[in-house]
């Protein structure tokens, strides 16, 4: 690259700089830049497209074409040259416009005139911004360093979109991150909080993007790489002898850091004319989106490494970040991509929500937030890049959305939501202590789901029976070593001292699918949630099921003890894993331990194919229960972690009605005690329906005890068992719409 073309480049970003620092408005700015880029390539266009929305570019400013067409002409995302480069994120050089693939011609522009036509995405770390373009009449393609040119003045342009340098009088664009943004995400835990914003990430906000002293650019960039590289092997070093796949991650860290095709490009960007800052961040930027285009997972993975060197990069170059003693606010509201059990676990109950960009209903993230009863959003897109410190929102859990910055009256309205909720839990409070007799004379007896020590408080407040489910894999989940077995004693020993007395099914390791084990080697499964998990896991490495099982009778010390196996998917699993159960006894008994007073060994029915064992395994079995979640989705084969199919298909399906009536007939037969558990034991209609099929324990979070227990106590369970007959008979797909008829007319 010449000397020549990295002084123009730096002379177009200087003038680029004093445009940016005048006092003009934000429409008036955006002119301006496009006459000096015009004037420095010696092109007659130049124009810049952005985005008015996610699906639609607008010309906000041209030097070149018709003026009329400046916010008049609008394309979708993939329509023409212009929709093509956005689409994709990538640069459009062509020397004939007119014939090339997708052109889209704009009478009002004027644009007929010029043959060549070069487009550059307007990008910053994965969020697209709009479309930087110069096109001549001469029929030519531009070179390498005209391209490069205008892909570090988009650069620029995207760093200045970003501190709202096109806001103002006459703007092109209102200003950003001051806008109210409803994102629509995913429920991953129930409930509504209102807040400020904290980023478990805090964003990097590059404010010098164009620098004059290149010599003094590459010297702070090799000074940060040094600290970098310094820290990256200090890590090493501390994790030396420690596990493979955290060593193999740092490896490819260092890799990376002392990448010399890394270095150059941004070496590159320097001589053109960006500060160290803003070449970091233009390699991220396009590093961000490569991965969108790679399906290669490795890759992705490789990829996503560079983008997190490139953050550890951003903040020691801008002392921006973690480090600076920015102070979580009062009512926090955790904003991330994604985050860790363990990391969730150090901010506790602290947080009043969580939102998070990725995540996924069945994350470790999410069973922690579960156990903390705190409302959780998943699959919110673009919420990191949205939000900002201290940014005032609102999560609607139950909804699956979160309100940025929201207006007035999104604010009354939600507050109002809130304020009724409050109520709702002081009518249940007054009923804790009932039982959940129906007006038939029914009792329901309904327990709570647990997974933490931090959810046992809610035994009593909540009005719990007992503990319908306790889930052990969370003390496996959250630390970076196989917890010891004394560990998982004193563990399960104060679960049951907090349960005082009252029952709780402690279940076994459950991890595989979604939940794999930061110590244990992952297994690239086609489908996890199909695949080697639970019980199978436990039967094929028996070592971590026997101390499990040691700890659990230990813990007990004489007291009754109930075990419940996961995943069981035929008789002969539950046989196999029964005869470790009296392997372990018989080994404490030797050991001289004092044992349980009473045992009582239980399997989930998770898979349809349990439902169909011989009645010997109902009669060899102690207790069943149905694990809702997994039984649901394996049997409409819709994946409940895919949004597409898993919305399609209700739990109140006559169907799936009558296949839970079959197994609650056949536990009848043999005297087989019952229960539901799962998130729809805990919604109010879905209970009652469960109930009424002849269901006589459901065990759901705490927080849905109150409000299912107060429709039980309202309700005739034959009157519904007579609505979903009639249904059924009827060839309704779902009893929901009968159901919800008739509680209207019960008021």
């Amino acid at each position: 690259m010449s000397d020549q073309s990295d002084s123009e480049s730096r002379k177009l970003l200087g003038r680029l700089r004093d445009a940016m620092a005048s006092d003009i408005a934000g429409q008036a700015r955006l002119d301006r830049i496009t006459q000096l880029i015009a004037g420095s390539m010696g092109t007659e266009v130049c124009s810049i497209y952005l985005f008015r929305d996610p699906e639609t570019l607008e010309l906000c400013a041209t030097q070149g074409l018709n003026k009329e067409a400046v916010h008049q002409t609008r394309m979708r995302l993939g329509e023409g040259l212009v929709g093509r480069v956005a689409r994709r994120g990538q640069v459009v050089n062509t020397a004939d416009a007119p014939s090339s693939k997708g052109f889209r011609y704009m009478p009002e522009t004027g644009e007929e005139i010029y043959s060549s036509f070069l487009g550059v995405p307007i990008q910053r770390l994965g969020e697209k911004l709009g479309v930087l373009v110069v096109q001549s009449k001469q029929a030519r393609e531009y070179s390498e360093d005209e391209v490069y040119a205008l892909e570090v003045v988009a650069m620029v342009l995207a760093e200045m979109t970003e501190l709202g340098a096109f806001t103002g009088e006459g703007a092109a664009l209102s200003a950003r991150h001051q806008q109210s943004v409803m994102v629509r995400g995913t429920t991953g835990q129930e409930g509504a909080a209102e807040g400020h914003v904290w980023l478990h990430e805090p964003r990097v906000v590059v404010t010098n993007p164009i620098a004059d002293d290149p010599h003094r650019e590459r010297e702070r960039l090799h000074q940060a790489v040094e600290e970098l590289r310094v820290g990256v092997d200090k890590m090493l070093a501390a994790s030396a002898g420690g596990d493979k796949e955290h060593l193999q991650v740092l490896e490819a860290y260092r890799m990376f850091a002392n990448s010399k095709g890394w270095m150059r490009r941004m070496e590159e960007d320097i001589a053109r004319g960006l500060s160290a800052e803003a070449a970091v961040e233009k390699e991220q930027s396009t590093a961000r989106a490569r991965m969108e285009q790679v399906q290669d997972a490795y890759l992705r993975e490789r990829l996503s490494d560079l983008d997190d060197l490139s953050n550890r990069m951003l903040r020691i170059l801008t002392g921006q970040g973690a480090e600076t003693g920015a102070e979580m606010p009062d009512d926090p509201i955790l904003i991330a991509r994604n985050i860790g059990p363990a990391e969730l676990l150090e901010y506790g109950r602290k947080l009043k929500g969580i939102v998070l960009e990725d995540g996924s209903v069945g994350s470790h993230a999410a069973i922690v937030a579960r156990a903390l009863a705190i409302p959780l959003v998943v699959h919110a897109g673009r919420i990191t890049t949205e939000a900002l410190n201290g940014d005032h929102i609102m999560v609607d859990g139950d909804q699956g959305l979160v309100h940025l910055r929201p207006d007035d009256t999104v604010v009354s309205a939600f507050r109002e939501k809130i304020a009724m909720q409050a109520q709702a839990q002081e009518r249940y409070a007054s009923i804790k202590d009932k039982p959940a007799e129906t007006l038939c004379g029914k009792v329901i007896n309904l327990h709570m789901n647990a997974g933490l020590m931090a959810d046992l408080p809610s035994l009593e407040g909540s009005g719990a029976e007992g503990v319908g489910l306790f889930r052990t894999e969370l003390q496996f989940l959250v630390r970076n070593q196989m917890p010891k077995r004394t560990e998982l004693v004193e563990i399960y020993a104060r679960v049951m001292d907090a349960a005082k007395g009252k029952r709780v099914v402690f279940r076994t390791l459950d991890i595989g699918s979604d939940k794999v084990l930061p110590y244990m080697k992952p297994n690239d499964e086609p489908n996890p949630a199909l695949g080697w998990r639970a019980i199978r896991v436990g039967l094929d490495k028996p070592g971590v099921m026997r101390m499990q099982l040691q700890a659990l009778l230990r813990a007990a010390g004489g007291r009754p003890l109930t075990i419940m196996f996961p995943f069981v998917a035929q008789f002969d699993e539950y046989t196999q894993a029964r005869a470790e159960v009296d392997k372990a006894i018989a080994r404490e008994e030797k050991l001289g331990h004092v044992l349980p007073e009473k045992i009582e060994i239980g399997a989930m029915l998770e898979t349809p194919s349990l439902a169909f064992s011989p009645p010997k395994f109902f009669r060899e079995v102690d207790f069943l229960s149905i694990g809702g979640n997994d039984l649901k989705q394996f049997f409409f084969a819709a994946d409940r972690e895919n949004e597409r199919v898993r919305r399609r298909y209700d739990t109140l399906n006559v169907s799936f009605l009558t296949f839970i009536e079959r197994i609650v007939e056949r536990c009848a037969e043999t005297d087989t005690p019952l229960s539901f558990c799962g998130e729809d034991a805990g919604r109010p209609i879905e209970a009652l329906c469960l109930a009424a099929i002849g269901l006589r324990t459901l065990s759901m979070r705490p927080a849905s005890i109150g409000p299912v227990k107060s429709l039980l106590r309202r309700s005739n369970l034959d009157e519904v068992r007579k609505i979903i007959s009639d249904a059924r008979h009827r060839g309704d797909q779902s009893v929901r719409p009968a159901v919800m008829e008739w509680l209207r007319q019960q008021g």
